[in-house]
């Protein structure tokens, strides 16, 4: 009896073909699941903004790595918060209390100290980071 290939390469392509099918699906579920660890944000303008009007004030320094970080979580849009860089304007971190970085404090005198994150900043400030979705600041 002669021994064919075609059920043996068959065979050996289906696996092929599963394999890969499997290789693919892993990466546009990795591609998924690393997009929602992020949280789709309408407008950091408009939060960012809607933070200052709220009277949110960021106090940090260059060369703190937290305030890097925060700084960093709002992209361009840092350029709508009311930032003081306490290297720069040591009175008014003093006259504020600040006692570390960064240091945010609102217009209605609440003071949150430490890295605190935006969807943190959202729930504090009642600013929604997501125009469509209603939040209500964590009660005092």
């Amino acid at each position: 009896m002669l021994c064919t290939t075609s059920n043996g390469m068959r065979d050996k392509n289906i696996k092929i073909f599963t394999v890969l099918v499997f290789a693919v699906s892993i990466v546009v579920l990795g591609f998924f699941v690393s997009r929602n660890d992020e949280p789709a944000y309408a407008s950091l303008d408009e939060f960012a903004q809607c933070l200052s009007e709220q009277g949110a004030t960021l106090y940090g320094a260059y060369w703190c790595p937290h305030c890097q970080n925060e700084k960093k979580s709002f992209g361009d849009s840092i350029r709508y918060i009311n930032y003081v860089e306490c290297t720069e304007e040591p009175g008014r971190c003093t006259e504020a209390q600040v006692r570390g970085y960064p240091t945010w404090i609102f217009g209605n005198g609440k003071k949150l100290e430490g890295e605190q994150g935006l969807e943190r900043l959202s729930l504090e400030s009642g600013c929604p980071i997501n125009p469509s979705v209603e939040i209500s600041p964590l009660p005092q």
